[in-house]
């Protein structure tokens, strides 16, 4: 069975033509069918942890009503999945347990989010992400007023009368790459690095962000050179991954290179290295402190990049 990216199941209908619909968007978070996703301060709400199973707690009208005065004024529109609307509301500033309502506890998703649906995945990381955004752009950028929320959650409107300007969500492109090579016995190879920031024996792909004037295979290449000094060669794309934490969207690709000894820059790779498959095969998972080896976690699309590597070598 292929290996899943995570939060990359959100084939809900997004409903975006409802978004100006200011009739429809209060009738429905009114309505019983209505389900809320709850976030407060940048986590998730969340049944059966610790122990068991994890799924998605959701709220319902009433329980909206319940915490909020206006429920409406700051719901953000997910879209329209299994037959009712969805939306997602930041409840960052009332008390932690009186936001959970009883329904479970609020936790960071990258701990659990493999183990969810991936429908339920996508949607719980979509309304952390756009929580994150109204939270991060209270103010307008051109003239600092105020701004208000506006098309069901997907933007803000400066409240200067002079200045008006809109906002609208954007996401930082990211490129993410598994560099693969062939050592001197002839063996494939895969080049994985420990970020600085990584826990103890982390190794992982190289990734970084697009800067403004390149295109996507010229900062994969920029990227390697500058982390690792490997000149890469052909690049060709794989994959994508939603990475809302807070605002990414992750380009996943294969690069080629020459295999030569590796250098770090030191400042964010501590240690590079080239693996082999038997290298990779003894590996642990992130979770797992103290082995000598840790992969990546697996709702990252990094992990996913490794699996898919291993698999056409097997």
């Amino acid at each position: 069975m292929a290996f899943a990216i995570g939060y990359a199941g959100g084939d809900w209908d997004r409903a975006g033509e409802r978004r100006l619909d200011t009739a429809w968007l209060a009738a429905e978070i009114a309505a019983a069918r209505c389900r809320i996703v709850p976030v407060w301060r940048d986590r998730n709400l969340v049944s059966g942890l610790p122990g068991a199973a994890p799924r998605a707690a959701f709220l319902n009208s009433e329980a909206a009503r319940a915490l909020l005065q206006d429920p409406a004024a700051g719901a953000i529109l997910l879209g329209v999945a299994d037959g009712g609307p969805v939306f997602a509301l930041d409840l960052s500033e009332r008390d932690e347990a009186e936001a959970a309502f009883g329904l479970g506890g609020f936790a960071e998703i990258r701990g659990f989010g493999s183990l969810l649906p991936p429908g339920e995945a996508a949607m719980l990381a979509a309304a952390r992400g756009l929580c994150h955004w109204h939270r991060a752009h209270r103010f307008c950028g051109a003239c600092g007023h105020p701004t208000e929320s506006r098309e069901a959650g997907h933007a803000r409107v400066c409240a200067n009368p002079a200045c008006g300007r809109s906002h609208y969500p954007r996401l930082d492109p990211a490129v993410i790459m598994l560099v693969e090579s062939v050592d001197p016995a002839g063996r494939p190879v895969c080049l994985l690095a420990h970020n600085a920031r990584f826990p103890g024996n982390v190794f992982s792909t190289l990734a970084g962000f697009v800067e403004i004037g390149e295109t996507l295979e010229q900062a994969v290449r920029r990227e390697v050179l500058e982390e690792v000094g490997c000149v890469v060669g052909e690049v060709s794309y794989r994959a994508s991954q939603p990475w809302p934490f807070p605002s990414s969207i992750m380009l996943g690709f294969r690069a080629r290179a020459a295999y030569a000894p590796l250098t770090p820059d030191a400042v964010e790779v501590s240690d590079a290295r080239w693996f082999t498959l038997a290298d990779l095969a003894a590996a642990a998972e992130w979770e797992e402190e103290g082995a000598p080896l840790r992969l990546p976690r697996r709702d990252s699309i990094a992990r996913f990049l490794i699996e898919g590597w291993r698999a056409e070598h097997a």
